[in-house]
């Protein structure tokens, strides 16, 4: 499935974090994408910082948005104190996914990553 910001979902009325909120909300179960990769569908190039600003701001039981489904671009889960362990919660809820992680906690975006083909 292709993005861009000449698709319709995007207008000039939506905010940022709607447009970062669209992208996330496509992407499959048993699937993740980078915080890069969503900040450049959502034609944000070069603003992964602001990918993540975006899903701090999501509440970790939010049915809406897949906050958990992004993860950074060497394949790992971010790790951070200000996440008050949703870090973990993260990891929980991608294995209930089907994603598999390797000892050194990072998942294959090759067999993963979306959209697919992943480069």
């Amino acid at each position: 499935m292709a993005c861009a910001t000449s698709d319709p979902e995007f207008t000039m009325n939506d905010t940022t974090y709607d447009r970062i909120y669209t992208i996330v909300r496509q992407i499959p179960i048993g699937h993740v994408t980078t915080y890069g990769r969503v900040a450049t569908l959502a034609g944000l190039d070069g603003k992964a910082r602001l990918v993540g600003y975006a899903l701090f701001k999501v509440a970790t039981d939010s049915p809406e948005i897949p906050w958990q489904r992004v993860i950074n671009a060497k394949g790992e889960i971010s790790h951070s104190s200000l996440r008050e362990g949703s870090d973990y919660l993260q990891r929980a809820l991608l294995e209930a996914e089907g994603i598999q992680f390797d000892d050194r906690g990072k998942l294959d975006l090759k067999r993963y990553g979306w959209p697919t083909p992943w480069a």
